[in-house]
C-alpha cells in the first residue's frame, strides 16, 4: 500500500553524489554507502510493509563525527533519519528518498560501569542485552527487557521508550535512564541529566526520552544497572477464556500486589509457543498467565499463594509454581519465542501496541475477539498483561489483494478502542509513520501544535526524521500563526502527509 510521506525534494537528490562526497571526507573509507544493491539493506525497519531506498546511508564512528555530519547537513538543508538496530516496528526508522540516514551501529562500546553507584554509560549501538552481560559477573542487570533484547539497542530504546516483561515493576526506559548525550541538528552537543535520579532544572532529559529521533541523535547514555533479586518464582495458570484470565490480572493489582512481570497469551499464542519450543504450556486452556514474583524467598512464596488463590477464584483451570530456576525459564521460553512461533501460522502478522487501562482488559479482549470476526483475520494476543500494553499479531498473507489494507484497518481500530477506553496509542513501539494519522483520536490540535513547538525549538528547519509521528507538517513560523473561530482553534491550511 501506499504511505503519504513529505514530497522529497529533488534538488537535493540531484546532489546525491556531491553530497556523498561531503560525507566521504567526514567518516572513515567506506563509511558511506551510496549503491543501490546496499541501500536496500536499509530501506525499511520492523514495520516491513513500507519500503523506502535512503538517499545515502553514512556510518559515523565518533561523536565529532556525528556533529559534522550533522552540522553539514543543516547547513545544507538535508534532511536525516537516524537508525539504530532496525528492529522498530512503527516505522521510526524508515528511510526517505531524499534523506541521508545516520546508522549508529559502530556506536557499539560499553564505556564504563559504577557499580557503586549502579550505573553504566553506554553508546547507542549497545544491544539491550549486552548492559547486562556486561555487569552479571557482579550479580547486576538491566531490568528493561524488551522482546527484541537480543537485537535492539539501547539507543533505539530510548528513542521509543521500550518496556519489557519486567516494565510493571522496573519501569520503562525512561525509569531507567540517567543522562544523555544528544548532537542536535545543528551539530551541537547537549547533555540531559547528571547520572543521579533527580537531576536539576527542567525534565529534558524526559523529553529525549521517547521522542523517536525528532529531536537529535543520542550518542551516549547512562543507564540504571541493579542487584539480581535473591528470588525469582513464576507462576504458569490457565484459564477457559481470555476474559477471566484478564480479570485475574486486574484483581491481583488491585489486591497491592506488584508482580516483577504479568504476561498473557491467548489460545492461538499457546499452541504456537508450545510447537515451536515444546515448553509443556497446557493446551487444553484458551488463556495462559505467567506471572513473575522476586524478591526475598519468603515474600515470593507468600504471595505466589496469595496470586493463586485469586486465580482459583476467577476460574483457572491449573496453576503451577516454579520450584527452581530451570523450571522458571522453561516457563518463559515460550513467551520469549511467542513471536517468531506465530510467525509460523501465516505469511505475516502485523504486531500491534496500544495501552489501556487494566480493569478495561475482559472488555477489550471481549471487544477485539468480534473484531477479528468482522474482519475475518485471526489475532494472536501477546502481551505485557500487568501494565496493559497490548501487543495483538494480526495473521494475513500479504500476496493476496487488499488483506494487508484489512489488517491495517483492523489494528487501526484495535488502537481506536485503546483511546476509546481511556488508553493510549502506545506502550514502547513508538508513534512513527504506524500511528501518525490516528494521532488526532488522542490528542487536539492544541495538544499536537505544542508538540510541534517542541520540535521546534530542537530543529527550527523540521529536518530531522520529517514524517514521523505528526499527522501534518506546519512550519514553524507558521505555529505561531493561531486564532480561534467560533471555539475552533483554526491553523494556515497546509498540506497534510
Amino acid at each position: 500500500m501506499t504511505l503519504r510521506m513529505p514530497a522529497p525534494d529533488l534538488a537535493v537528490i540531484d546532489r546525491r553524489d556531491e553530497i556523498a562526497v561531503a560525507l566521504a571526507r567526514i567518516v572513515s573509507p567506506g563509511s558511506v554507502i551510496a549503491d543501490a544493491e546496499r541501500l536496500r539493506v536499509y530501506e525499511s525497519d520492523g514495520l516491513t510493509a513500507y519500503r523506502q531506498p535512503p538517499m545515502l546511508v553514512v556510518l559515523p564512528e565518533t561523536v565529532e563525527q556525528v556533529s559534522q555530519i550533522l552540522a553539514y547537513c543543516h547547513a545544507e538543508g538535508i534532511k536525516v533519519v537516524p537508525r539504530g538496530a532496525g528492529t522498530s516496528l512503527s516505522g521510526g526508522a524508515l528511510p526517505l528518498a531524499d534523506a541521508v540516514l545516520v546508522s549508529m551501529a559502530k556506536f557499539n562500546r560499553v564505556l564504563s560501569v559504577d557499580f557503586t553507584d549502579r550505573l553504566a554509560v553506554v553508546q547507542p549501538g549497545v544491544t539491550n542485552l549486552a548492559v547486562t552481560q556486561a555487569v552479571e559477573a557482579e550479580n547486576f542487570y538491566y531490568a528493561p527487557d524488551p522482546s527484541s533484547q537480543i537485537a535492539c539497542t539501547i539507543g533505539g530504546n530510548v528513542a521509543e521508550n521500550s518496556g519489557g516483561v519486567h516494565c510493571l515493576k522496573y519501569g520503562l526506559t525512561t525509569n531507567n535512564v540517567l543522562a544523555v548525550e544528544v548532537v542536535l541538528m545543528d551539530g551541537q552537543l547537549a547533555r540531559f541529566g547528571d547520572g543521579t535520579l533527580d537531576s536539576a532544572g527542567l525534565d529534558l532529559l524526559g523529553i529525549i526520552v521517547g521522542s523517536e529521533g525528532l529531536l537529535g541523535v543520542v550518542t551516549e547514555v547512562t543507564v540504571r544497572i541493579l542487584p539480581r533479586p535473591e528470588t525469582a518464582r513464576a507462576l504458569l495458570i490457565g484459564f477457559p477464556t481470555v476474559v477471566d484470565a484478564g480479570q485475574c490480572v486486574a484483581d491481583v493489582i488491585a489486591a497491592g500486589i506488584i508482580p516483577a512481570g504479568m504476561e498473557m497469551m491467548d489460545r492461538l499464542a499457546i499452541r504456537a509457543a508450545e510447537a515451536f519450543v515444546q515448553v509443556g504450556y497446557p493446551l487444553d486452556v484458551d488463556a495462559l498467565l505467567i506471572v513473575e514474583l522476586d524478591g526475598p524467598e519468603v515474600e515470593c512464596l507468600l504471595l505466589s499463594s496469595q496470586i493463586e488463590r485469586i486465580a482459583l477464584a476467577n476460574g483457572a483451570m491449573n496453576c503451577r509454581i516454579s520450584q527452581d530456576e530451570d523450571e522458571r525459564l522453561t516457563f518463559w521460553k515460550g513467551r520469549k519465542a511467542a513471536f517468531p512461533a506465530v510467525g509460523r501460522l501465516a505469511p505475516d502478522y502485523y504486531c500491534m501496541d496500544g495501552t489501556i487501562p487494566r480493569g478495561r482488559l475482559p472488555e477489550v479482549l471481549d471487544r477485539m475477539a468480534q473484531l477479528s470476526r468482522e474482519y475475518g483475520l485471526e489475532v494472536a494476543n501477546v502481551f505485557h498483561a500487568g501494565d496493559g500494553n497490548l501487543h495483538p499479531l494480526i495473521l494475513y498473507d500479504g500476496n493476496r489483494p487488499g488483506e494487508l489494507d484489512r489488517a491495517e484497518a483492523f489494528g487501526s481500530d484495535i488502537l481506536r478502542l485503546c483511546v476509546e477506553v481511556g488508553g493510549v496509542l502506545t506502550g514502547e513501539h513508538g508513534v512513527g509513520v504506524e500511528k501518525r494519522d490516528l494521532m488526532p483520536t488522542m490528542f487536539s490540535e492544541i495538544d499536537l501544535a505544542h508538540q510541534q513547538r517542541l520540535k521546534c525549538a530542537f530543529d527550527p528547519q523540521l529536518l530531522l526524521n520529517p514524517g514521523k509521528v505528526f499527522p501534518q507538517l506546519r512550519r514553524c513560523a507558521e505555529l505561531g500563526r493561531v486564532h480561534v473561530h467560533n471555539g475552533q482553534t483554526r491553523f494556515p491550511d497546509l498540506p497534510r502527509f
